[in-house]
């Protein structure tokens, strides 16, 4: 390996013969292990560079585009064909805090080799492989096998994402129906439905996925390993159901909103309207003792003040009680 190769990189790289791990096996002896009969090969990367990815590009016989695609990160859900070889590309998705944030891992799958690059966040796939060498009359059957298991892994660990947004919307949802809906509860609800949104894109395409390794690539998917993914598509189904809820509860939700805050700007303008009848009762009194006309006679009796003021007050407080009444004060 040139010197631009960090070994950090390669996470584990092992043989397997009959399904039983022979051991570890360095970049530069891969196509040398693949010569013998019933071995595979399983190497996981993480972040890799340009030069390691060719490396492997030669070790493995890999075409120059899926390479490109592995180099360039930022690829859509998808499986492609290359030869005997396809090129897998799924996203993983975690919580950090109340935010989602969102990796790639792609897969080299051949009927000797399988080889996993993951970008951005993605779990340990440590676990995984223990679970394969445990079982080695599974893994006996190719590296579609363990394909089967970190996808499953990778689909699985969507359901806390899903819960967590989840209990973020009974939040928001509670402070609507409490009557205490602000700024922040509409944008907290845009926000979430903007990361339901990525995850059901992340999500979507596995079926699509899915449905191909059961139906095709008989040379890297044996007949025996597609029914696996048939458990994979069925975990994809249930979570899209669970999304699509959530959509049409956040929609509902927003309606909800935006209602509330209809009824309470009217109740406002109930309000200013009720206080607005109130003070036109002194105004229209006051207007028509400002007309300067030169004969009124009630101008000249000592106690037209009083009576003025008291007639306004009582007019002013029975309008006050009808309204109070009515609900608009």
């Amino acid at each position: 390996m040139t010197d631009t190769i960090d070994n950090r990189m390669v996470m584990k790289c092992v043989a397997y013969q009959n399904g039983v791990s022979i051991g570890d096996v360095t970049i530069e002896d891969i196509s040398v292990v693949l010569k013998q009969e019933h071995t595979f090969v399983w190497l996981g990367l993480r972040e890799a560079n340009d030069e390691l990815l060719v490396k492997i590009q030669q070790e493995f016989g890999l075409h120059d585009l899926a390479i490109g695609d592995a180099c360039a990160a930022h690829q859509r859900p998808k499986i492609e064909e290359y030869g005997e070889s396809l090129f897998i590309v799924l996203h993983t998705a975690h919580l950090a805090g109340d935010k989602v944030e969102f990796g790639e891992t792609h897969f080299f799958l051949g009927p000797r080799f399988l080889v996993t690059v993951r970008h951005g966040y993605s779990s340990s796939h440590s676990k995984v492989r223990e679970r394969c060498e445990a079982m080695p009359q599974q893994l006996a059957k190719g590296p579609g096998f363990a394909l089967y298991l970190i996808m499953d892994f990778i689909v699985d660990n969507y359901m806390p994402v899903i819960d967590g947004l989840h209990a973020r919307f009974d939040v928001l949802e509670s402070a609507i129906f409490q009557y205490r809906p602000s700024r922040q509860t509409m944008e907290g609800l845009y926000e979430l439905k903007r990361e339901l949104l990525l995850l059901e894109s992340a999500i979507t395409p596995v079926m699509g996925i899915c449905n191909e390794l059961m139906r095709f690539h008989k040379e890297v998917v044996p007949k025996e390993v597609r029914v696996y993914f048939r458990d994979i598509a069925d975990h994809i189904k249930r979570i899209d159901r669970t999304i699509q809820g959530m959509r049409e509860m956040l929609v509902a939700a927003m309606q909800v909103y935006l209602t509330l805050e209809t009824v309470q700007q009217n109740e406002v303008v109930k309000r200013l309207a009720g206080w607005g009848a109130i003070l036109a009762m002194p105004t229209l009194v006051v207007s028509w003792y400002g007309m300067n006309f030169k004969y009124m006679p009630e101008l000249d009796w000592e106690y037209s003040y009083p009576v003025v003021v008291v007639t306004v007050a009582l007019a002013s407080l029975l309008l006050y009680l009808r309204l109070k009444r009515a609900g608009w004060l």
